[in-house]
């Protein structure tokens, strides 16, 4: 009977913490959650840019046909083939991560074609792959893309090996070595966890009564957040410094400017700052903050691709560009900007996007942690 009176008692304990008890029990289905989005939910299709220089010519269109009839044994295409006009566009493209690899079919691809069916040594038809190296699927989008030209080519003209491939890395792509790869995915990931210490600083002012105080000298949740904002954003600076320091005693190099990384980086130190302060408006102890951080951390940390490539959740197109599910983490378009900075050597204008995007969105969140502590502990303690 003591034995269930326990029982009792401790499962009355736990229904008192619920958040405690929501994150042991989520935390096994966000893992799936979190995997399906690294594969989605079945094998990986691929995002290839076709370039077809030989327009007009039958075997050049067929070949594109070749790239999107490729699939897996379960009918799942392993090619989301993409035709675009010029290779400025699709090299943008490529640079937002939009797709993994261009495939360019030269002008006079078709003839080529017909003469290797003619002649007893023909030429290798000549087709090139672009691409950003430090793209972890741009290595098997390019191999499916190389295989599909090369059995389409063989089948046509009877011949093989037929098809001289070149490949052109975007930017510096090609020179970087592996731990490089991994920096800026690093920077963003160091920046996160200050979801953490914000949350558990305005917690604690909560739980110590430093607010019920303020509230005496009419201090504003604007000025109080403000302060701690401003506060971790200092940590935030020194922590991307010492960051990069050591990256670079290391050996990394940075193919773009440190200062646009740095901005990129300020930025979002400012995003996860708003998202600790919206985080803090639900929690009354340090503790429970302490708790309730766990959540958003997984979001940004792993949603955003600086762990793990994340595949797009598209929701909409907005002048010309596709927006998705986890655009709306400030940590998603870091993760992109540095990359773009750090491995690409891209310029302030090539990040333009990301940094409007790093900006909205660390206002959005200021501004809904301002809102939501004044709800829920200024006027709830008056």
């Amino acid at each position: 009977m003591k034995l269930w009176t326990v029982v009792g008692k401790t499962l009355r304990e736990q229904i008192r913490s619920p958040w405690e008890l929501l994150l042991v029990l989520s935390l096994a289905p966000g893992m799936v959650l979190l995997y399906w989005s690294f594969f989605g939910g079945g094998s990986t299709t691929y995002a290839v840019l076709a370039l077809n220089q030989d327009a007009g010519q039958e075997p050049a269109r067929q070949a594109v046909q070749a790239l999107q009839a490729m699939t897996y044994a379960d009918g799942q295409p392993m090619l989301a083939v993409r035709p675009v006009e010029d290779r400025a566009t699709a090299e943008a493209l490529l640079r937002d991560r939009e797709a993994q690899a261009l495939v360019i079919l030269p002008a006079g691809f078709s003839a080529a074609l017909e003469d290797a069916r003619r002649q007893a040594r023909p030429a290798p038809v000549p087709l090139t792959l672009v691409g950003d190296l430090s793209n972890p699927y741009y290595a098997v989008a390019a191999i499916l893309s190389s295989m599909a030209v090369e059995q389409y080519a063989s089948a046509y003209t009877g011949r093989s090996p037929l098809i001289a491939w070149s490949e052109a890395p975007l930017g510096g792509s090609a020179a970087r070595t592996e731990f490089e790869l991994y920096v800026p995915g690093l920077l963003v990931i160091g920046v996160t966890l200050l979801v953490f210490s914000v949350a558990m600083a305005v917690a604690r002012e909560v739980e110590s009564g430093t607010v019920r105080r303020l509230q005496l000298t009419r201090m504003r949740p604007v000025d109080f957040l403000g302060g701690i904002s401003l506060t971790y954003l200092l940590v935030a600076l020194v922590t991307v410094g010492l960051t990069l320091l050591t990256a670079q005693a290391l050996g990394f190099r940075s193919l773009g400017s440190l200062w646009l990384a740095g901005l990129i980086t300020v930025l979002t130190g400012m995003g996860v700052i708003g998202v600790g302060l919206v985080t803090a408006c639900f929690a009354r102890t340090v503790s429970a903050a302490a708790i309730y951080a766990n959540f958003p951390l997984v979001m940004l940390m792993f949603f955003s691709g600086a762990v793990f490539p994340v595949s797009a959740v598209p929701l909409f197109t907005l002048g010309g560009r596709s927006l998705g599910l986890f655009d709306l983490l400030p940590t998603r378009h870091a993760v992109t900007a540095l990359n773009k900075v750090l491995s690409l050597g891209a310029g302030p204008a090539e990040v333009r996007f990301e940094l409007l995007a790093l900006a909205l969105l660390s206002g959005l969140y200021f501004a809904a942690g301002v809102g939501l502590f004044h709800h829920r502990h200024m006027t709830a303690e008056r």
